[in-house]
């Protein structure tokens, strides 16, 4: 008997122990409640049905982590608190919306609010909470065989104007600044940040164009200029995909 109350007693102090990590944000999460399993695919971002399915589906709408769209495509582990339902490692996500619910951070996908639980019938339990209390921290986004990727925005007019998000951004660290610059001369032109991920540019320079990214951490001066081994080619497109043929793993 003394045996059987020692388990769970046990099991739950070894669950508080992993929360009491000191590099977690206490906070709270909400979930879509009336998207699909997925996110939604109209997240502030600009990512379009992209921002639904990346990661899996694991990916949430953020309040102050948004940060004017610096914060799209930051990942973050995000684990709730009870440790009747959760699970000690919860869920990885990826921001591609913005938005709060009841003094929420994160408002995530059906999905990544299951995959916090420990079992099917513990992520039903907490679907049923609604909102739950939750701890989170940032991490490294991976994404294995893939490259970082411009995907051109579908009102963009060659050569007059150029707007894209960037796909895949691997690593901890935040794309602050793009430039766009001219292969044979380099000539380069800092592009805006029209909404959410959305790096935009009227009168783009000719030919083919190089990208160079501005990676950025949260310690001051960590930052560098990242330029991708492929460029966007001269003949560039709406609605295309070019593959930049570089990771950054930082």
């Amino acid at each position: 008997m003394a045996l059987s109350l020692l388990c769970p007693l046990l099991a739950t102090f070894l669950f508080m122990q992993t929360l009491a990590d000191t590099s977690f944000v206490q906070s709270r999460a909400a979930y879509y409640p009336n998207s699909e399993e997925n996110g939604t695919d109209v997240g502030a971002c600009g990512f379009g049905s992209f921002g639904a399915t990346v990661n899996g589906g694991d990916v949430s709408a953020a309040s102050n982590l948004y940060r004017n769209g610096v914060g799209c495509g930051a990942c973050y582990q995000v684990r709730c608190s009870n440790s009747v339902y959760c699970s000690g490692n919860g869920v990885t996500i990826v921001i591609t919306d913005q938005g709060s619910s009841a003094n929420t951070d994160f408002i995530l996908s059906q999905r990544a609010f299951g995959g916090m639980a420990i079992n099917k019938d513990a992520a039903a339990s907490l679907l049923a909470l609604g909102i739950v209390d939750i701890e989170y921290r940032r991490v490294s986004c991976s994404y294995p065989n893939k490259n970082i990727t411009v995907k051109i925005h579908e009102s963009s007019n060659n050569p007059h104007y150029l707007g894209f998000v960037l796909w895949f951004q691997q690593g901890s660290r935040d794309i602050t600044a793009v430039q766009l610059c001219e292969t044979q001369n380099f000539v380069c032109k800092l592009l805006d940040r029209s909404h959410g991920a959305v790096w935009t540019t009227t009168a783009p320079p000719s030919g083919p164009l190089a990208l160079r990214m501005l990676f950025s951490a949260e310690e001051e001066g960590d930052e560098s200029w990242v330029v991708p081994v492929n460029d966007i080619p001269q003949d560039w497109k709406a609605g295309e995909t070019y593959d930049l043929g570089i990771q950054v793993d930082q």
